[in-house]
């Protein structure tokens, strides 16, 4: 058997991103970069030839953020087709060239999939490890991008027995579970709670709806005057039209996604949520991401009444470290849509407390 040049460990699987693909924040910057050089482009070219004015700032500004979109597009692709990922007896490690990333295996608080939406049976497997609270408080985890059957690899980790129905998305999670694993409760969030990031984007989104209306009443009477005024050749008025266009299409697309995120979105992830409670686990599937926690992680389990419905909390226990979340116990995520180890807006709160206090 191979071992691992670092740790002297039996490798028991070994492998690469099978397809490389781009995060979607960096797909939105390049777009927003792309659009803002062809608008800046298009200005440029009408100054130039019409008002015979310096534009090497324009030029040069519509050529940064052109090389911005391509970074953001091309720099992923080429860091992720370097990287390598190993699971050894005792570790997961993740190594590009000389750098190393490494998580013991034993201290792994749980672990999330999220599945491509395009192939079934890619993902990319987050495994976490629960930190302690205050001034210690950190992320710690390790993502294995695109691999083949991040669940089926999931149960290596774990030391299970791969079954046959692992390795697909597309499959209910409640038929994908460990051999003899049951089902003893399951559940869904009856709401969406409106949180204070939620509130902020949503106040932004309607700014940038303002934003856009009034841009559109200024630019078009402006725009329509500049063309009846001046003479502008059909080539550069098409120029002209474009570029004002392609603007207010930016803002538009931007003060679009900032309200879905903030008014749709939420909604749309608490109806595709589900949560299971089996003899073993804690699984909780949303879309197409999925969170498993062995329930012997589970340290306390602490019910918040919200209304007429409750959240309930689930404090993870690990080696020096207490927390219900990567941030840290009861800490703040980088998005408050992450999927966390957290039974969000349920009803039936006391039957799922009583089963999970069984191992607490």
């Amino acid at each position: 058997m191979a071992r691992d040049s670092l740790y002297g460990e039996r490798i028991v699987w070994q492998g690469r991103c099978r397809a490389v693909s781009v995060p979607f924040v960096q797909k939105v910057m390049a777009v927003v970069a792309a659009g803002i050089s062809a608008v800046t482009l298009c200005y440029a070219v009408v100054a130039a030839k019409s008002l015979d004015a310096p534009v090497g700032g324009m030029v040069l500004f519509a050529a940064w953020c052109a090389t911005l979109a391509l970074g953001a597009w091309r720099i992923p692709i080429w860091w992720r087709s370097q990287v390598e990922y190993i699971v050894t007896e005792k570790h997961v490690i993740w190594r590009r060239g000389p750098l190393r990333r490494t998580i013991d295996i034993g201290q792994i608080s749980y672990a999330l999939v999220r599945w491509n939406r395009r192939d079934p049976t890619l993902g990319d497997l987050v495994i976490v490890r629960a930190v302690p609270t205050g001034a210690l408080r950190r992320t710690l985890s390790v993502t294995l991008h695109d691999v083949d059957a991040p669940d089926r690899l999931w149960a290596i980790i774990r030391g299970v027995e791969p079954s046959a129905p692992l390795g697909s998305g597309d499959r209910p999670l409640a038929q994908r579970l460990d051999p003899g694993e049951r089902v003893l409760w399951s559940g869904s969030p009856l709401a969406s709670a409106w949180t204070t990031r939620r509130t902020v984007t949503a106040l932004f989104g309607g700014v940038l709806a303002l934003m856009f209306v009034r841009s559109m009443a200024r630019s078009v009477p402006t725009l329509a005057r500049v063309l009846r005024l001046h003479a502008l050749p059909p080539a550069l008025a098409a120029v002209l039209v474009g570029g004002a266009a392609l603007g207010m299409l930016l803002l538009f697309a931007v003060a679009v996604g900032v309200a879905y995120a903030a008014l749709i979105r939420p909604a749309r992830l608490a109806r595709a949520t589900r949560y299971f409670v089996t003899d073993a686990r804690v699984l909780i599937r949303r879309g197409n991401e999925e969170l498993s926690l062995d329930r012997t992680r589970i340290a306390y389990v602490i019910d918040a009444p919200s209304r007429k419905l409750h959240d309930v909390f689930l404090v993870l226990d690990g080696p020096q470290a207490r927390a219900m979340a990567p941030s840290g116990a009861f800490g703040t995520e980088d998005r408050d849509d992450a999927l966390r180890p957290v039974f969000a807006a349920i009803a039936d709160a006391e039957t799922v407390g009583e089963i999970l206090k069984k191992a607490a």
